[in-house]
């Protein structure tokens, strides 16, 4: 991204931190392109899914307008909260879409090699949002890592300035948190 429009995004986030609802509006048409992407991204893993990816990012955009106000301090935070309301909307339309009516069946995610370790496997989006909501009640930063690398599309280290740890922590966080996810989606939850 070139220094001017960067610079934009920052006034734009700090006018929208300090309450200013125009600003969110006027930053969403530099950042908009970005979240399709990350939500096209996390569309793409759930095959099955009938969302489409401006829709996600429509819906993304009216929860940040009514949430006023979230202090962002730079624009990979606002891609790391964009990317957690992303994860968010698709864990509840999933939830919507099983206990429909008229058959309406578990959404299936395929969990790349990444999180897992392993050959990559189909999961219900519902069991990764279960387990991830698990993992951050156990341990709250590593699952914001794990929100942040592969929902956000940011890398380790990019995770850990935002988490505001060094990127050995944050190395040793993500290889303790894929085990853990890999354990606790194969239905054997360390104890």
């Amino acid at each position: 991204m070139c220094g001017e429009k960067t610079q934009d995004i920052s006034q734009l986030l700090a006018a929208w931190g300090n309450g200013d609802q125009q600003a969110l509006s006027a930053l969403m048409s530099f950042v908009y392109p970005e979240i399709r992407r990350i939500a096209r991204q996390r569309l793409r893993q759930t095959p099955q899914q009938t969302l489409e990816s401006a829709a996600v990012a429509n819906e993304a955009y009216v929860r940040l307008f009514q949430a006023r106000g979230i202090q962002c301090e730079n624009r990979l935070m606002f891609f790391a909260l964009c990317a957690q309301v992303i994860r968010r909307i698709i864990g509840e339309y999933a939830r919507r879409q099983r206990y429909a009516k008229r058959g309406g069946s578990a959404v299936r995610v395929p969990l790349d090699e990444a999180v897992v370790g392993g050959n990559g496997q189909d999961i219900q989006v519902l069991a990764l949002e279960q387990a991830l909501e698990s993992l951050c009640k156990m341990d709250q930063r590593k699952g914001r890592l794990v929100e942040l690398h592969c929902f956000a599309g940011l890398t380790i280290d990019e995770s850990a300035k935002v988490l505001g740890i060094s990127s050995e922590t944050a190395k040793r966080d993500w290889k303790l948190a894929k085990a853990w996810l890999g354990l606790e989606l194969a239905g054997r939850r360390p104890v």
